[in-house]
């Protein structure tokens, strides 16, 4: 009986540093039962061939083809799961009207638990078809159907982080779709923390319970103050938005005259288990508190351009050491391919660093130093999105989880463009990043058990 359950052997491409990526060519990989990386072999390592020779004819090995490579499986720190039966729709109205209009009536329908196993057995599925192997996601203020989806991420080997969402403040939600009261929102939460926890032990991946304020003007002081206690009783993520629009940054500011980021903290939801949503209008003061708290921003660039009223930027935020990784923000974003994302967040920092108005002199149409590259989009798609939620994913290298993507660059119906046989890898790596489509990913692991094939 090997002490290894998989050993795989191709070329991957993983994060480096924010900026650089690592080639691993041809590397042997050996996973343990527990879905871990436990040893990494290059080439010109002593070991290699005779490794090679061992385990290469049992049934536990498996060889890339031609043209096939490994990638990191996806983190998507932003995912409005009910949101995903409203995909690609009403994305031309103003954000606090594409609310009140689509996002909460069509929310207010997983009541219905057979309607909520539909779409969330759908959206699963999708994002694993779409490379992503751990997602972040906002659920709905209904208990039941919350713990539903987080079962169907244990199911379906998805690793699963899941917010019931709190919205109790009767003023600022509707009769239809909000918690009935604080008392409730806060119960509520707490069976729901217990429930997934209790779903965990038996989860190889992993779900975890998400401490889930909507935001600011969904909640009551009470509610906010409550939450922010659960989820340092149980040692819990804590997922919300912050400052992402004008109107929500100015609602936050005129309500506490304080910055949304200040608010959460001192309701003590900022810390290192702390993802926040766009984040736009973050001030550099706000941005240290970030960096101070471990609190991680969830960059949503697809959805920005719809609803944030600005370009964020990214590369200010990281260089002053603020933990970063990508969002889709199903449905104000209407992609759910993180490649999608990592496409347009470089496409934004570019138009962010040269400007928009022509009419406006060179010298002063954009803002310096504000462009990222596919690199350091790839990063926040991967190791980014890891470190954000303080768990050993999104990077190829020992002792992290083996949660990849197959990816395929000789598919006949999508066959990327590659016509020299000793092509530079990282020319390659470009290549995948910018025109893979989800008929390329051929496979998908996450914790060593194979998740997703596409024949």
């Amino acid at each position: 009986m090997s002490e290894y359950t998989h050993i795989f052997k191709g070329t991957a491409f993983t994060s480096k540093s924010a900026t650089d990526v690592h080639i691993l060519k041809d590397y042997l990989f050996f996973i343990n039962a527990d879905g871990m990386i436990v040893k990494t072999v290059a080439p010109e390592q002593a070991d290699y061939q005779q490794l090679l020779i061992t385990y290469q004819d049992q049934n536990n090995f498996h060889a890339l083809a031609e043209g096939q490579y490994f990638l990191p499986g996806f983190v998507d720190l932003h995912v409005h799961a009910p949101q995903w039966a409203q995909s690609g729709t009403a994305l031309d109205i103003p954000l606090y009207d594409w609310l009140n209009t689509y996002t909460f009536p069509i929310e207010s329908k997983f009541s219905d638990l057979a309607f909520a196993q539909e779409v969330y057995e759908d959206l699963v599925s999708t994002l694993l078809a779409n490379g992503t192997t751990t997602s972040l996601y906002f659920a709905t203020v209904h208990k039941d159907a919350s713990v539903l989806l987080a079962k169907i991420c244990a199911e379906k080997g998805q690793r699963g982080l899941v917010g019931k969402v709190v919205m109790d403040d009767p003023e600022q939600n509707p009769d239809f779709y909000r918690d009935e009261n604080t008392k409730t929102a806060l119960e509520d939460t707490e069976e729901f923390i217990l429930a997934v926890k209790d779903l965990a032990k038996t989860t190889k991946q992993g779900v975890y319970p998400v401490v889930t304020p909507r935001f600011i003007p969904s909640c009551t002081d009470g509610a906010l103050k409550g939450l922010g206690e659960l989820a340092a009783k149980y040692d819990t993520h804590i997922q919300s938005h912050c400052s992402e629009s004008d109107w929500e940054h100015g609602y936050v500011k005129e309500r506490f005259n304080k910055n949304d980021a200040v608010a959460l903290h001192d309701f003590g939801l900022l810390g290192d288990k702390s993802v926040m949503a766009h984040c736009n209008f973050l001030s550099d003061e706000d941005a240290r508190l970030f960096a101070e708290t471990g609190t991680a921003i969830g960059h949503c660039p697809i959805s920005n351009a719809y609803f944030a009223n600005s370009v964020i930027p990214i590369a200010r935020f990281h260089a002053m050491g603020v933990d970063i990784g990508l969002g889709s923000d199903v449905s104000g974003g209407f992609s759910p391919s993180l490649f999608d994302n990592a496409r347009q967040a470089v496409m934004s920092s570019r138009m962010l660093e040269d400007g928009v108005d022509t009419a406006i002199v060179a010298e002063k149409r954009g803002v310096p130093n504000s462009r990222i590259t596919i690199n350091e989009a790839f990063y926040l798609a991967t190791a980014g999105g890891g470190e954000s939620l303080s768990l050993p994913i999104g990077r190829l290298q020992e002792n992290y989880t083996w949660d990849v993507q197959i990816i395929d660059t000789k598919i006949s119906t999508a066959k990327l463009p590659i016509f020299d046989q000793n092509e530079d890898l990282h020319d390659i790596f470009q290549k995948i990043m910018y025109l893979v489509r989800p008929e390329n990913i051929r496979e998908v692991w996450v914790q060593g058990n194979k998740v997703h094939t596409r024949d």
